[in-house]
């Protein structure tokens, strides 16, 4: 019996590409939340500042790439209390941009 698909793909957990499990993407309402920044120039893995600002992540890992260096993606957090069975507790939420 042959384990491909209609398409005449191999499924993805097939040994023929090493068991390799599919990535996940994110759901496309984590994106609201990440921002995505080139480094200021001068700015070190140490030190780092936020340069300028990219309207996607495709967008800032090409221009990485073509520059030769890091890209930062920020998630802006907040903090916010939840109450679960009585008990409250301290949570992070994440802002959406505006």
């Amino acid at each position: 019996m042959d384990s491909r698909s209609e398409t005449g793909t191999a499924p993805a957990s097939s040994p023929s590409n090493g068991g390799a499990k599919a990535r996940r993407r994110r759901l496309s309402s984590d994106d609201d939340h990440v921002r995505y920044f080139l480094p200021r120039p001068g700015s070190t893995p140490d030190k780092p500042e936020l340069g300028r600002e990219m309207p996607s992540e495709g967008e800032a890992l090409i221009e990485a790439f073509r520059n030769g260096q890091p890209y930062y993606a920020l998630t802006v957090l907040k903090a916010a209390t939840e109450v679960n069975g009585g008990s409250p507790r301290i949570v992070r939420q994440a802002v959406a941009r505006t």
